[in-house]
């Protein structure tokens, strides 16, 4: 029972055909890192226009690699929320026209629960509710409380900047390439983490499960180029560029891990899961494990590959599917935040 999943929330355009099983057959991602590497971001509207462009020729791809037609299709699910108004509704006007030719249900899911939902496509019965569960990506850095796959609680996150566009940011300061995590964790390579003394903003608050990595951020800017000094400073080279990049890669990681400590202080779970884009990083994937083992926690992380967004998460539908429901082509998106989506069930 094939079950096709899209994914156009931001700047990638992805579809994967699920079973009922939760085996992904494919799963087929088209990147436009290098379409926005000039701005050193996304531009919604240039992300909108490729994905019309892509959106087709992915779906097409996932079949074929599944072996599948489109008439053996049981059903649609597609990502409607949180995300850019314009990527969300290139994908939901796909799987609606698909939906609707074949006559098979259509349901939308939750980008950010999806992203957890990764660690039960790559964990099976190890995920176990209730659990915390933390998204850290590009968009959205946040703590959850999940009853189960589709009932998550806010718990905290970041009050300005997600890690992944801290990342962003601290890779331009560098004079580093976009995206920047992967860039930092390269440069990072080599560097004292112990170099330099930036900040952790409220890693050490116990009242609230909050974020912030706009000051973290700052503090790098003036260790580049100090307050009054011309605007036409060089980026660090060498070992200054690495320790910067390593002190900076260190001082996100602290500030999640005390959270997610704070976490699960809080809410006692013996489960804990990691999700998004940032959690590829090397670092916080061992540092998270080390902590697990710490607290005798249950830590699961997705393969990198169910890290950066895709479709194969979109198998979130199915607990949907399961229970009978069907949103037709009433369904719309709602591009919100990581905070209106963990209000809905």
């Amino acid at each position: 029972m094939p079950l096709l999943a899209i994914e156009t929330t931001c700047d990638e355009t992805a579809a994967a055909i699920v079973t009922r099983g939760r085996d992904v057959l494919s799963s087929v991602v088209a990147s436009q890192e290098a379409l926005h590497a000039q701005w050193r971001g996304i531009v919604p509207e240039v992300a909108s226009r490729a994905h019309v462009e892509r959106i087709i020729p992915v779906i097409d791809e996932a079949l074929s690699r599944a072996g599948v037609t489109r008439a053996d299709l049981t059903a649609v699910a597609v990502a409607v929320r949180p995300g850019l108004v314009g990527s969300l509704l290139v994908g939901l006007s796909a799987g609606k026209a698909i939906a609707a030719a074949l006559g098979i249900p259509i349901v939308g899911y939750d980008h950010i629960a999806a992203h957890l939902y990764a660690c039960r496509l790559a964990h099976g019965e190890r995920m176990r509710y209730p659990c915390v569960g933390l998204v850290a990506s590009g968009g959205h850095t946040s703590l959850f409380r999940l009853r189960g796959p589709i009932d998550l609680e806010r718990l905290g996150g970041t009050i300005d900047d997600a890690a992944g566009e801290a990342f962003d940011k601290a890779a331009s300061v560098l004079g580093l390439g976009y995206p920047g995590g992967p860039e930092i964790e390269r440069a990072a390579v080599g560097g004292n983490p112990r170099a330099y003394r930036l900040p952790r903003p409220l890693a050490n608050d116990r009242e609230r499960l909050d974020l912030s990595f706009s000051g973290l951020k700052t503090a790098l800017r003036y260790l580049v180029r100090p307050p009054g000094a011309p605007a036409d400073v060089p980026p660090p080279l060498g070992q200054k560029c690495a320790d910067l990049a390593a002190s900076f890669q260190q001082a996100v990681v602290d500030s999640i891990l005390a959270k997610l400590s704070l976490a699960l202080d809080r809410t006692g779970c013996q489960t804990l899961a990691i999700g998004g884009g940032v959690a590829s990083n090397t670092l916080l994937r061992e540092s998270v494990e080390n902590l697990g083992r710490s607290r005798g926690v249950d830590v699961l992380i997705p393969p990198r590959s169910l890290c950066t967004d895709n479709a194969a998460m979109g198998a979130i539908g199915w607990e949907r599917l399961e229970r009978g429901e069907d949103d037709g082509l009433k369904l719309d998106v709602s591009p919100g935040t990581d905070r209106t989506a963990a209000r809905r069930k």
